[in-house]
């Protein structure tokens, strides 16, 4: 289930970048970036990766708890 979650965020984040980055004019044609491009255009930040790691806190957070 949490993959799954995972999954569509990482296709939401590649969608929202899509819309920032815009598209390509190529030999008179406009084509969307893919995938590949996008992640090099954006390295700084991974919103799965950030997701992931907020939940282990929450996780060590609820544990600690009485």
């Amino acid at each position: 289930m949490i993959d799954v979650d995972m999954n569509r965020m990482g296709i939401w984040e590649r969608k929202i970048l899509r819309r920032i980055f815009g598209t390509l004019v190529e030999r008179g044609m406009w084509r969307m970036r893919n995938n590949q491009e996008l992640s090099e255009m954006h390295k700084d930040l991974d919103i799965v990766e950030d997701v992931k790691n907020e939940r282990l806190e929450w996780i060590g957070h609820v544990v600690r708890m009485d």
